[in-house]
């Protein structure tokens, strides 16, 4: 398979969100709340246990009622995304109410997020290679500034995100959108994910899959190196 365009999940693959940590000490400055030490890492350790930072740990307890409907269809639109990850963060007890969508919105601000050490180097180098590049994300808000912000959104030919079509990865049709909007033939694509059923879906299409591991920025500095050895 000679392959034409190469297209990348977002968190986990090219980008990844920080930590609850950093996520909740962020939005008490900016709201200049403070908390003793041991009581604001208590608290972000409760919101990574039930999964309140959008592309951070899964729940690890169960999910609660109204939020356990919605888990499936969260990146269907940017309404049921913000009512799953704000009903996952009022599990826990914050300082104001308010909190919980100040949460929320920091999380799609560019500050939030990291680029992989490696992932300009490879999308210039895919660039200079004249492959077309792609970015399908199940999402539940527009990440293109994140792009901007960091330098990477000169390389994407096309943006193909769920809430914006309404349906998520793993149905082939948000495969096949991107697919055409780059003009590219699913044969000669390669999806780049960290999720093998969410990004594994692009195989229905005829596309080829290449996983990443969904790790820290520290503790992957060129997981997205082998793309430029498969794509030749």
């Amino acid at each position: 398979m000679a392959i034409k365009g190469v297209l990348f999940d977002f968190s986990g693959t090219l980008f990844r969100i920080e930590s609850s940590e950093s996520w909740l000490r962020a939005v008490l400055a900016a709201a200049d709340v403070s908390l003793p030490e041991t009581e604001l890492l208590g608290a972000a350790v409760e919101l990574e246990a039930v999964g309140a930072l959008p592309g951070g740990a899964t729940p690890s307890r169960p999910l609660p009622p109204g939020i356990a409907e919605l888990w499936d269809i969260r990146d269907r639109s940017a309404e049921l995304h913000r009512a799953t990850y704000t009903g996952l963060s009022r599990q826990v007890t914050l300082p104001d109410p308010g909190m919980h969508d100040a949460l929320y919105d920091r999380h799609s601000t560019p500050d939030a997020w990291r680029p992989y050490p490696d992932a300009l180097e490879v999308l210039d180098a895919l660039r200079e290679r004249g492959v077309a590049v792609g970015v399908v994300s199940n999402i539940g808000w527009d990440l293109r500034p994140v792009f901007r912000a960091h330098g990477l959104d000169g390389c994407v030919g096309t943006y193909v995100l769920s809430y914006e079509h309404g349906i998520q990865k793993p149905d082939p049709r948000l495969f096949a959108t991107a697919c055409e909007a780059l003009g590219v033939a699913p044969q000669d694509t390669l999806m780049v994910g960290d999720d093998r059923r969410a990004d594994g879906g692009a195989a229905a299409l005829g596309c080829g899959v290449h996983f990443v591991d969904h790790l820290p920025v520290a503790r992957r500095p060129d997981g997205l190196r082998p793309v430029l050895d498969l794509v030749g």
